[in-house]
């Protein structure tokens, strides 16, 4: 079997621009059920995508996109990702996700009650989404104590 015959065709497109456009050994997603890896053959499904860093494996190299909602179509040949949202890490300016994620986590912790939690919680992901595609920590004292809280718990 020919090396082109086993890789399978990635798109992702945004309303506003195509990102990405190749063939590639394989794809790891994060999709609203979880992680998916995809590999040229895979059965055909749709799904809901969720907010994290894709992985894209072509030729012992790894490329990362950080996508935020949509849908993906996959099927034998490909996989088509219409996102809401997606990044390229060039395109991320770390220092404005940084103050981001330190604003939400203020927000979250005055605990107002005219505080809309759904997007408290979409905001403080975005965040954490483009500082982990830059390779920064995304733990901060508040989140690490509220993770070893729930742990000793």
């Amino acid at each position: 079997m020919a090396e082109k015959d086993k890789k399978l065709r990635l798109k992702i497109v945004t309303p506003t621009k195509p990102v990405f456009d190749d063939d590639v050994d394989m794809v790891v997603m994060h999709t609203s059920d979880g992680q998916i890896g995809v590999l040229k053959g895979h059965q055909p499904v749709t799904t809901v995508m969720g907010y994290g860093v894709l992985r894209v494996y072509n030729d012992e190299k790894v490329q990362h996109i950080a996508v935020f909602g949509g849908f993906a179509e996959i099927n034998q040949q490909g996989t088509t990702i219409l996102a809401d949202i997606a990044e390229c890490p060039e395109e991320i300016d770390a220092e404005r996700a940084r103050k981001a994620k330190e604003r939400a986590e203020r927000r979250r912790s005055e605990q107002k009650s005219d505080l809309d939690e759904k997007r408290l919680k979409l905001a403080l992901r975005k965040a954490t989404v483009r500082l982990e595609l830059c390779g920064l920590p995304t733990i901060t004292e508040e989140s690490e104590s509220l993770k070893v809280t729930k742990i000793n718990t």
